[in-house]
């Protein structure tokens, strides 16, 4: 190959501070990025609702009323204000021991209920859930109420 006499252009100065000002910037907010909750923090609070009986009890739709229900699984929350958000479930605190049938009525909208309606369930299966998975975890009344309630 023959020399010629053009030179390899040198990146300018600008470019060189820019590029490590982002680098910084980027590394910085890999290092502050909120902490996610892992499965094995929630797990202890989807494991309190096995064996339970369904405490949504939906009338007319519940197939666990007052017994152990083979369908029963943990409910979490639709209320935005318990973190739930878009493709994101909420929190692991919320959740409630539910039959697969009342699983389904407060999840999926087949029948047309508004949502005031499936909340109100919720929210009176959760106050009647938290005092006995407290007592279950052996958590305090302190540790297991939420003010955000």
């Amino acid at each position: 190959m023959r020399r010629t006499g053009f030179k390899n252009p040198q990146p300018s100065k600008a470019f060189k501070t820019s590029f490590a000002t982002k680098t910084v910037l980027r590394a910085k907010a890999l290092k502050t990025r909120k902490k996610r909750v892992t499965v094995a923090e929630g797990k202890h609070f989807i494991d309190a609702c096995r064996g339970e009986e369904c405490y949504l009890r939906v009338p007319g739709v519940c197939c666990s009323i007052g017994w152990a229900h083979e369908s029963v699984v943990d409910c979490h929350s639709n209320q935005s204000r318990h973190g739930k958000a878009g493709a994101m479930k909420a929190e692991n605190r919320f959740t409630v021991p539910g039959c697969g049938p009342c699983h389904a009525f407060i999840d999926q909208n087949r029948v047309g209920t508004p949502k005031q309606e499936k909340y109100d369930i919720w929210d009176r299966a959760y106050e009647e859930w938290e005092p006995i998975r407290a007592r279950k975890m052996g958590l305090g009344v302190t540790e297991a109420a939420c003010d955000c309630l």
